[in-house]
């Protein structure tokens, strides 16, 4: 963790020093840190928008291989494949955030040891020393919110504490009249006094804190759904039940967690809804020039299947032999065989005409053209007392089945 804690506080420290206030310093790091991870979050958006556009074309494929799971995968991933689309990126980017937060948090929380750079001896020195000034510590005990808590005091005591950490930094929790230091509260209506607004003010704004977020983080996905959901039903779905999850969850978050943390959950939504507003813009157009191309790559692919298939419909009219392309290379080399041996058979028959010779040669009964076991291997054209010629082939077969009968009836 401290890999990303180091380089966290010291961005949010330098901007401390930049704008001297904590809270605009919180609402500037995540300015930075969106503007750091704009370019991967462009490449994610193109991802899920792009992926979004194909939902037309995923329900042909699902009606067509509705039925073969395996086939219907095969050509999502073609379909991928050529238009170059990674369906892992789109949420791969959308999880970085979540350890972003959780190192601010730890940051936040923990500002003496991650933005004074104090050690556990100094921190505890601080403690001690704030004991003895008379300030009670409510969150001694809580390893968690001790720092925060003594940070609070740093300024009003600042000589004294230089004496025992002179690293210590008096830092300006304040903005808009609260302290970001300090948690909302639920009950806070019973802890202040009405008669006066600068104690009632100061609650209020916190107690609002978490529920500015919760209608902030509602209206972040209700417009990034708006484009990356819209014709999916599923994703639609799933997300209108984040949509009441997450509002929840963070209600709950910034009510367990210092101001501070809420006011960066605030700041990090609204520059979310400015970031997808400007991209849903920007690539709707680019999206709609790629649809209209690939619109056109299709329907010419189609002509062209359509020519193909005039064309050997032509061709078969007109009795031209077709070699179909899917057709194995066993089954040609057989065709090309039984070609073969039918023309030499031919020229023989040639040859033995020419010299005025029968044809004799011997062939199968049971064979019909080139194909020798047309009528099975244990065809017998006397099986019944008769010869039926219509079944015989050559003259020499004729002239061969007349003799047998001739013997058979003597």
């Amino acid at each position: 963790m401290s890999i990303i804690t180091k380089p966290f506080s010291w961005l949010l420290l330098t901007l401390y020093n930049f704008v001297d206030s904590f809270g605009w310093a919180i609402i500037l790091f995540g300015l930075v840190v969106k503007l750091i991870m704009l370019p991967f979050q462009i490449k994610s958006k193109k991802s899920m928008m792009r992926m979004q556009s194909l939902q037309p074309i995923l329900k042909e494929l699902e009606k067509k291989h509705g039925g073969n799971q395996q086939k219907y995968q095969a050509e999502v991933a073609k379909l991928y494949q050529e238009e170059k689309i990674n369906p892992m990126s789109g949420c791969l980017w959308t999880l970085i955030p979540f350890p972003i937060l959780i190192a601010l948090y730890n940051v936040v929380r923990r500002p003496m040891t991650h933005l004074m750079r104090l050690s556990e001896t100094e921190i505890t020195a601080v403690s001690e020393k704030l004991g003895e000034l008379g300030v009670t510590l409510t969150n001694s005990g809580n390893a968690g919110y001790a720092e925060l808590e003594m940070a609070k005091y740093i300024g009003e005591h600042m000589d004294a504490l230089k004496s025992v950490a002179s690293g210590v930094l008096d830092f300006n929790f304040e903005f808009l009249g609260m302290n970001l230091c300090d948690t909302p509260k639920l009950n806070f209506f019973t802890q202040v006094n009405w008669a006066d607004s600068s104690s009632w003010g100061p609650a209020l704004g916190l107690f609002l804190i978490p529920f500015i977020s919760a209608f902030l983080t509602w209206l972040t996905m209700k417009v990034s759904a708006s484009q990356n959901n819209a014709g999916n039903e599923q994703a639609a779905g799933m997300m209108k039940s984040m949509n009441l999850m997450m509002p929840f969850m963070s209600v709950y978050i910034c009510f367990i967690m210092p101001a501070a943390m809420g006011i960066y959950w605030v700041a990090n939504s609204v520059f979310a809804i400015i970031q997808d507003l400007i991209l849903n813009k920007r690539f709707n157009k680019i999206l709609e020039a790629e649809n209209a191309e690939r619109t056109a790559r299709m329907e010419a692919r189609m002509a062209e299947l359509e020519r193909k298939k005039e064309e050997a419909a032509r061709r078969k009219a007109e009795g031209e032999i077709l070699d179909n392309k899917n057709t194995s290379k066993r089954k040609i080399d057989a065709k090309n065989r039984t070609m073969e041996a039918e023309r030499r058979a031919a020229e023989r028959a040639a040859e033995r005409a020419a010299k005025g010779l029968p044809e004799v040669e011997k062939r199968p009964a049971s064979q019909v053209g080139s194909r020798k076991y047309a009528r099975g291997r244990a065809y017998d054209p006397n099986r019944y007392g008769y010869t039926n010629v219509s079944n015989v082939d050559t003259i020499g077969e004729v002239e061969a089945v007349a003799e047998t009968e001739a013997t058979a009836e003597e």
